[in-house]
């Protein structure tokens, strides 16, 4: 007959496991959810194709999107419009977290596009300097969760 002690271990043993088989699941399914979304593409994309690439999918949101010239856009690449408002957007493939130049810029560009909204969407995440700034900025920060988001959105719908 087991023990108390014996019974402990294998019940230690089972949960261990049962928390592993979790996390391994989890892990399959966020894999698979990055390969539907279609980001590792986009983590291999120039900085001009990212743009091009977000003006299609803008485009298929229901925004009306424009292209910026790759010199001389005064901080902003692409321009969105819907029937109320002009929102520019400052497009940003990256492989480390954005920081607060880009918030910075997008943030001046909004007088000089005369734009209502200004956005800045990257494949990655934000420095917490570049969130707070935006927030005393009102610029939105798209970061790679909601381009993934969308990107599923739209995958769905093709």
């Amino acid at each position: 007959m087991l023990t108390a002690e014996p019974l402990l271990l294998i019940g230690i043993i089972v949960i261990i496991g049962g928390f592993l088989i979790a996390a391994l699941i989890v892990n399959i399914i966020r894999e698979q959810r990055l390969k539907k979304s279609g980001i590792l593409e986009v983590d291999n994309m120039s900085g001009r194709k990212f743009e091009e690439y977000l003006q299609a999918l803008l485009k298929a949101k229901g925004y009306k999107a424009q292209l910026t010239p790759t010199t001389g856009d005064y901080g902003a690449d692409l321009i969105l419009s819907t029937n109320s408002k002009k929102i520019i957007v400052q497009a940003k493939r990256y492989k480390k977290n954005v920081g607060i130049k880009a918030v910075q810029e997008i943030a001046s560009a909004k007088s000089h596009y005369k734009a209502d909204e200004c956005w800045v969407i990257t494949n990655s995440f934000f420095t917490e300097q570049a969130r707070k700034l935006a927030n005393s900025n009102q610029v939105k920060l798209i970061d790679r969760k909601q381009l993934m988001n969308w990107m599923l959105q739209e995958n769905k719908g093709a």
